[in-house]
C-alpha cells in the first residue's frame, strides 16, 4: 500500500534513466524531481499535522496554506528552470510535474480518504 501512496514519488525517481538516456533537458529534470519529492514530503507532514489539530478552523487553514505553499513552489521552480537552463529545461519542468501530479491526485482518491475529519478515538460505539 506505500508503493501505491508515493506511486508519484517513483514515477518521478523512474523516470531519472530515460531522460539521461534520452539526452533530456537535465537541469529541468532535477529541480522539477527535487522541488516535488521536497514539496510532497512537506504537504504529507503538514496534513499529518492538521489532523492533530483539535479546532477545526485552525485545521483547515494549515490544510490549505500546506496545499497553496506546495502549489507556489512547484510554480515557482518551473519559471526557474526556464529562466536559469532555458526553454526546454522550462518545458521539461513542468511536464515533469504535471504527470507527478497527475499520478498524486488520482492515487489520492483511493489512498487518502477523508483527511479533513481525524479518526475517533474516544467516545461511545456507533450503534449503526
Amino acid at each position: 500500500m506505500v508503493i501505491v501512496r508515493y506511486l508519484d514519488v517513483c514515477l518521478v525517481l523512474a523516470t531519472a534513466p530515460f531522460v539521461l538516456i534520452a539526452g533530456l533537458p537535465l537541469l529541468g529534470y532535477l529541480l522539477a524531481s527535487t522541488a516535488w519529492i521536497l514539496t510532497r514530503l512537506g504537504t504529507t507532514y503538514m496534513q499529518e499535522r492538521a489532523l492533530r489539530i483539535g479546532d477545526h478552523k485552525l485545521r483547515a487553514g494549515v490544510q490549505v496554506a500546506s496545499m497553496m505553499g506546495r502549489i507556489w513552489i512547484v510554480a515557482l521552480v518551473i519559471l526557474l528552470a526556464r529562466f536559469i537552463g532555458g526553454k526546454d529545461d522550462g518545458i521539461m519542468a513542468a511536464a515533469l510535474l504535471l504527470a507527478a501530479f497527475t499520478v498524486y491526485f488520482v492515487m489520492s482518491f483511493f489512498t487518502h480518504g477523508n483527511t479533513l475529519v481525524p479518526p475517533r478515538t474516544s467516545g461511545r460505539p456507533s450503534t449503526s
